[in-house]
């Protein structure tokens, strides 16, 4: 007999009109709609054309309407500032009705931009929310981005109309925004119209007459307003992704297919309901903070949580414990780097016994590869299933899951088990051939992708095609390499640009990190390529260890190499490996290897916008020095 899974995935690619029909039937329309899937114009295809709906009515009024006032919809638990605040869904949907209005009053309709660059507080998801409610289409920055970068944003989006607050707070560091928004708007051809600037308390904000507009005289002059219905199809948000060109590409979301793909995701992938307290421990510039924040547990009426601070340091390596026992958190979802910082700082887990974790049940994690130590890890000190999942800002939720809701799939270290349904996905070679189990190669999903995912590009349809589509006809490109093993099982194991050419043989830098990870003294890693004039390519590994390891680093990177030795070959050509203090990573915990890959080459690179810390770049220059890098002549 067939599993709930088994049968989900089934119907939803060989039916995937009716799947998609009842799954949408978990939405409140205001129309419904005319055709499911719209595919007269491949590969551009449309879900629930027709269709008409406001999503924030269905994140926030609904639930009102049908008993749930009273109940909390955001906690906002900030230990940087010693502050912890719940909002009702009564109070957050007047919140956002109240602001929403305030937009109007300053010019905003349907159809218009405006650009969010706020720090992790409220007002940033009352921000998001008014968008939706008046249809307008919003597109959050990570706050504290630099000028140049907002100023592109600007550019491309066109906003009517910019929100931002006085600073954010970056562990003990409070950083100023409006300087940089100032700079951005000074650099940016295209000049918002207002800027409405909310005041923190850290930081004042200097205003500029007649452009920018506090945000309690804002709510004080205007009304609340009720929502305004859109096509299912019509973006509700611009989320800027980095481009292989440095002009980052605006990914579109519309309203009906990412409504109901997130509440489809909620209770079938995440196992979790109305009244359910879920927790995504990210940032609202990034994809997991729209879908996993905002959207996903206020469309399913669960309370979700919104965390300023960090998983170590705010105040200690027990803060995500903290909070799990103080909300009663059901489900969370991180990245797999902030527990290899809590690994690193507290290797025994001793502080989770602090805690009463009692009504907790799963750990999701994703955004970049999960390495089987790191899993494992987690999944001996919490007791609970930790189940890795793949997706990408360009899906909007996940293409490859433990689908929990439909009965969870024994779990596999390394893989984020098998695809979601909806999501037909392939493995091919060079040539556009499927390749056999096992064999890595250039990981596409068939067309057309599920609701949620991507229509297009913001006014670039042509940049859409070729970066997505037109590399495997009928397909969509994920630029992940990887492998399905006999079982159907994906391991991701790279970006396709971080399969390094050793001698002619494609090797995966995940599947090196991997045997890295696994050394009892290694808390996290990286394996880059670095030019090679014999080999092409030779791999360079870089390693941050556990807190309170003292053995001598030599001893342990000759370990290390003896271990890729052993566990890939002497093909892997592993010579060489580091360690480090730390890794150079962005704000949402990736791994910057291409960056690091430029250094060891000696090749000009920029600063990344999206980086920590920029003095990590010097130390990992320094260790790489260390050990000849770069190589001249090469």
């Amino acid at each position: 007999m067939a599993s709930a899974y088994e049968s989900a995935y089934r119907r939803s690619l060989e039916d995937p009109n009716g799947f998609w029909a009842e799954a949408a039937e978990g939405i409140n329309w205001d129309q419904r709609w005319e055709r499911v899937l719209d595919d007269g114009n491949p590969p551009m295809y449309r879900w629930f054309v027709g269709g008409r709906l406001n999503t924030c009515y269905n994140a926030l009024d609904r639930h009102v309407e049908q008993g749930r006032a009273d109940q909390p919809a955001l906690i906002y638990d900030s230990p940087v500032t010693g502050t912890v605040r719940t909002y009702t869904y009564r109070e957050l949907r007047d919140a956002v009705a109240h602001f929403a209005g305030a937009l109007r009053s300053q010019g905003v309709q349907k159809g218009d931009r405006v650009i969010i660059y706020m720090p992790m507080i409220p007002e940033a998801v009352i921000a998001m929310l008014a968008c939706a409610r008046l249809g307008a289409i919003h597109s959050v920055v990570f706050g504290g981005f630099a000028p140049k970068e907002l100023a592109t944003r600007i550019n491309d989006a066109q906003p009517r109309l910019i929100v931002s607050a006085s600073c954010g707070i970056e562990g003990k560091r409070v950083i100023e925004y409006k300087p940089l928004l100032d700079q951005a708007i000074e650099l940016a051809e295209s000049k918002p119209q207002k800027c409405i600037v909310f005041q923190r308390p850290q930081a004042q904000a200097a205003m500029s007459p007649g452009r920018d507009i506090d945000w309690n005289d804002a709510l004080a002059s205007a009304d609340p307003v009720d929502c305004v219905m859109v096509e299912a199809t019509d973006p509700l948000y611009i989320l800027y992704t980095s481009g292989t060109t440095g002009i980052p590409k605006g990914v579109v979301r519309d309203n009906g297919g990412h409504a109901v793909a997130l509440h489809w995701s909620m209770k079938n992938i995440y196992n979790v309901e109305a009244g359910d307290v879920y927790w995504a421990a990210s940032d609202i510039g990034w994809v997991v903070g729209h879908s996993y924040i905002v959207y996903g547990p206020l469309l399913a009426g669960c309370t979700t949580i919104m965390f300023e601070g960090k998983p170590v340091g705010t105040p200690d390596p027990g803060a995500f414990w903290r909070v799990i026992s103080q909300h009663k958190v059901k489900v969370l979802f991180t990245a797999p780097t902030a527990f290899r910082a809590i690994k690193r700082e507290d290797p025994e887990g001793k502080l989770i016994g602090n805690y009463d974790l009692g009504g907790f049940e799963t750990l999701f994690l994703a955004g970049e590869r999960c390495d089987p130590d790191t899993l494992n890890w987690a999944q001996t000190q919490l007791g609970v299933p930790v189940i890795d999942h793949w997706w990408q800002t360009e899906t909007g939720w996940a293409i490859a899951a433990n689908c929990v809701g439909l009965g969870a799939l024994p779990v596999k270290p390394g893989s984020p088990t098998k695809p979601a349904p909806g999501y037909e996905v392939q493995v091919l070679d060079e040539a556009g051939q499927p390749v056999a189990p096992g064999k890595i190669g250039s990981i596409v999903v068939k067309l057309p992708l599920p609701p949620g995912c991507l229509p297009t590009l913001w006014q670039n349809e042509a940049g859409f095609r070729d970066s997505y589509l037109n590399t495997f006809s009928g397909y969509y490109l994920t630029a992940d390499a990887g492998f399905q093993d006999e079982d159907g099982y994906l391991f991701i194991m790279a970006r396709t640009d971080d399969i390094i050419n050793v001698a002619g043989h494609r090797l995966s830098t995940g599947g090196m990190e991997e045997v890295l990870a696994s050394h009892p003294n290694v808390a996290e890693c990286a394996v880059v390529g670095a030019r090679d004039t014999l080999k092409g390519e030779v791999p360079l590994g870089f390693v941050v260890l556990k807190a309170g390891v003292d053995r001598p680093h030599g001893e342990i990177t000759k370990e290390l190499i003896q271990m890729v030795r052993d566990k890939i070959g002497p093909v892997a050509a592993f010579k060489t490996v580091t360690v480090v203090q730390r890794l150079p990573k962005t704000r949402s915990g990736k791994v910057l290897r291409g960056t690091m890959k430029k250094i060891a080459d000696g090749s000009e690179y920029s600063m990344p916008a999206t980086i920590d810390d920029p003095a990590i770049l010097s130390e990992i220059q320094e260790s790489l020095q260390t050990v000849g890098y770069p190589k001249t002549g090469t």
